[in-house]
C-alpha cells in the first residue's frame, strides 16, 4: 500500500480499534489471508489474544505502514 493510499484510508472519525481479520484487511486494503499470514509472522502490529479475534490498533497500522 502507498503511503498516499494508507492516508486516504485513515482519514476522518474511525474508531481506534480495528476487530477481526475483515476489518484490518479493509483499513489495509489486502486479503484477509494476508493480515493473517502476516500477524502469524510477526510482520505488521496485528495480535490474536485468547480470544482468537485479530485486532490492531489503527495508529500501530499507521506508524507501521508509514515507516515501510
Amino acid at each position: 500500500m502507498k503511503a498516499s493510499e494508507f492516508d486516504k484510508t485513515f482519514t476522518g472519525k474511525k474508531p481506534e480499534k480495528l476487530w477481526g481479520a475483515p476489518a484490518i484487511a479493509r483499513a489495509l486494503g489486502v486479503s484477509e489471508d494476508t493480515v493473517r499470514a502476516w500477524a502469524k509472522a510477526g510482520i505488521a502490529p496485528i495480535y490474536m489474544p485468547k480470544a482468537r479475534t485479530y485486532f490492531a490498533l489503527r495508529s500501530e497500522l499507521e506508524g507501521w505502514v508509514k515507516g515501510r
